[in-house]
């Protein structure tokens, strides 16, 4: 028998993905129930019914973003040769499934977050988390480098890793706002241009010591 608001042949896989369009183009904020509902094709008590809370189909739908249009740019992290070919394949893949529809709508995880923090902190929390885990997956790919030896000693990978899922997270943006595949492209050619200098090996705390004292003495003012 059909749970009590359903209606009969409720498909529930398909509405939620439904469901993870809408959001994925309006954001946690902006997509209303009515936009929810009728994309899903049933009714306010149908949704609460299937899915408890808007909240709660929200946490639905981004995890299977994260398991179907995001797994084609993070899965293979872990599985390919070289730090290097995995952050490549980040930058690149994202580049292609950013720009594969004739509207690009970006990153989920990146553009559905609430408008105001405060307006629903665990929708917040869980993309924050998600983002967080990203940018953990590239650093821990870049510490296995130096354990096989492609990267030296030294390598700071935590800021690797920062800078390569902030350049991400901006490709995501320049999505939403109209940016062609090439223009990604080329974003992301920029950034493994990058990569070198970032993984050469250098002491890097003297350095950035000396950069802090190198400022320092350029606003000493001078002797009388």
């Amino acid at each position: 028998m059909a749970t009590r608001g359903r209606p009969r042949g409720f498909d529930r896989e398909a509405a939620l993905a439904r469901a993870m369009e809408v959001f994925w183009e309006r954001g946690f904020d902006n997509a209303s129930l009515g936009e929810l509902t009728r994309a899903m094709g049933i009714n306010s008590p149908s949704l609460y019914a299937a899915f408890g809370s808007k909240e709660a189909l929200f946490q639905e739908a981004m995890a299977l973003y994260v398991k179907t249009a995001g797994g084609g740019i993070w899965d293979p992290v872990d599985s390919l040769a070289t730090a290097r070919d995995a952050i490549a394949h980040v930058l690149y893949a994202t580049a292609r499934a950013f720009t594969c529809q004739e509207r690009s709508r970006g990153c989920m995880i990146v553009l559905a977050s609430p408008q105001a923090r405060g307006s629903n902190p665990s929708i917040s929390d869980e993309l924050e988390q998600h983002r967080r885990g990203n940018r953990d997956c590239l650093e821990q790919r870049l510490r296995r480098a130096i354990d096989e030896g492609e990267l030296p000693d030294g390598t700071d990978c935590h800021t690797i890793a920062t800078f390569y899922s902030t350049v991400q997270h901006g490709m995501s943006i320049q999505a939403r706002d109209g940016a062609s595949r090439e223009e990604l492209l080329g974003v992301a050619d920029c950034a493994m241009s990058a990569w070198d200098n970032l993984t050469r090996s250098l002491d890097r705390h003297a350095t950035r010591t000396h950069r802090r004292a190198g400022a320092r003495r350029r606003h000493i003012p001078a002797a009388p």
